[in-house]
């Protein structure tokens, strides 16, 4: 059946299939403008749908086995400039917002977003916006008011650390106790007090509060 002229046609990019048939019974139950017409599970089926179909916008995760969205966006922004891509993806770590919209998202949305506030979110890129969950404004501002292309500016003092030791960093400021942390890393306890210890020698700081605001000031929270 042929769509209605108006209708935004939507292209799902996620590598778990029910996610994908939650957000299209979603969309095409609750929202007449708006219409999934393709499906993808891993960049290679992404590329080929999105080039076959031509949506106007793409849902695009993140994180996929065999790639993510900054890949399929590496492929197909020089050749598809009219497509829109929105990033819809359970991360909300900077490093993940900012590859991607250097990559050319126009937006970046968390998984805890509704049906009708995704939905939104997909007329607002379409007609122009850039859209973001409300609790990754800061620093994609800080994207935004640098040069396209350029990179992140530097950090002598974060540029120390290793992305485990980020990551660990990362929990820890959220307010994540050790085993906490251990179990979301999938590493042991001591490992992670291992990681604490020598980020505090790094950063020649004395506690897990002063690591709390030194992250935040970072915008690794």
């Amino acid at each position: 059946m042929t769509e209605p002229e108006n209708t935004i046609k939507v292209v799902l990019v996620d590598d778990h299939a029910l996610f994908r048939s939650g957000v299209r019974a979603e969309l095409d139950r609750a929202v007449p403008d708006v219409s999934v017409v393709g499906e993808a599970g891993s960049v290679d089926e992404a590329v080929a749908a999105i080039r076959h179909l031509r949506p106007d916008v793409v849902l695009l995760d993140v994180h996929m086995p065999d790639g993510g969205g900054a890949e399929v966006l590496r492929q197909l922004r020089p050749e598809l400039p009219d497509v829109v891509f929105l990033a819809l993806s359970v991360s909300d770590a900077a490093e993940d917002v900012i590859a991607v919209i250097r990559a050319g998202a126009r937006g970046y949305v968390t998984k805890t977003i509704s049906g009708r506030e995704l939905a939104d979110a997909v007329r607002r890129v379409h007609g122009g916006d850039p859209v973001f969950s409300p609790r990754l404004a800061g620093f994609v501002l800080d994207v935004f008011s640098q040069k396209p292309g350029a990179a992140p500016p530097g950090d002598p003092e974060l540029d120390l650390l290793t992305r485990r030791e980020r990551d660990v960093l990362r929990l820890l400021a959220r307010g994540y106790a050790y085993k906490e942390i251990a179990g979301e890393l999938f590493i042991s306890v001591k490992t992670v007090e291992t990681h604490v210890s020598s980020v505090l020698r790094k950063t020649q700081l004395s506690n897990r509060y002063e690591l709390s605001r030194w992250a935040s000031d970072r915008r690794l929270v």
